[in-house]
């Protein structure tokens, strides 16, 4: 199977330093012609079937893709980005100010401390590789497209190519840009990252 991989295009949150988690944020302009270049850049490929959050900013990144290849998007929480729980919407200094000791703590381990009514990252990796694994199983042979999160698309590489899971943020996975995978029955082959040469301007 062939696996793209791509997250959703800009919102004000990302400008802004806000963490999102599963906040239902919109693109913003800037997002929405990410999605665009993103869908020409995919266009000509072939793509049997499309997987995205059913968060609006992928689901719409998706769509923009979808159009291209008459395809209905198949919307799956589980590809949602980790919850933040009480600190979604705050920045990362706002987040330190509010509980100052489990943010600490979080820092630390978030494998196994989640913040206040989130999910851990051990949580978030292991829906996130129950969906893949379902998606394995289905399309053998296939071209599959998932539209996702950083952190989602982070912990499925980190899962995916056997990197400890504390170091899933050391991949870099920027608005829209694509990531593609040859995955075979035992192993996957991480052949493109983080690509995003469908923004230069011609």
């Amino acid at each position: 199977m062939k696996l793209f991989l791509t997250r959703h295009g800009q919102t004000d949150w990302n400008i802004a330093g806000r963490y999102q988690g599963q906040s239902d944020t919109p693109l913003n302009e800037t997002g929405l012609r990410q999605a665009e270049q993103i869908a020409k850049r995919l266009s000509s490929e072939t793509i049997h079937a499309i997987y995205s959050s059913d968060l609006s900013r992928a689901a719409n990144t998706a769509q923009s893709i979808a159009d291209f290849h008459s395809l209905e998007i198949k919307k799956d929480s589980r590809w949602r980005e980790l919850s933040f729980g009480d600190w979604e919407g705050m920045t990362y200094q706002e987040m330190s100010v509010h509980s100052p000791e489990l943010f600490e703590a979080w820092m630390k381990d978030p494998l196994t401390i989640s913040t206040p009514n989130g999910e851990t990252l051990a949580q978030l990796a292991e829906r996130v590789k129950a969906a893949f694994d379902e998606i394995k199983e289905e399309h053998a042979d296939q071209t599959v497209l998932v539209v996702a999160h950083s952190g989602s698309l982070q912990s499925l590489l980190a899962v995916t190519l056997g990197v400890d899971l504390n170091r899933y943020w050391q991949f870099r996975i920027s608005q829209a840009s694509l990531s593609e995978m040859n995955v075979y029955e035992d192993s996957v082959v991480l052949n493109l990252l983080n690509d995003i040469s469908h923004f230069q301007e011609k």
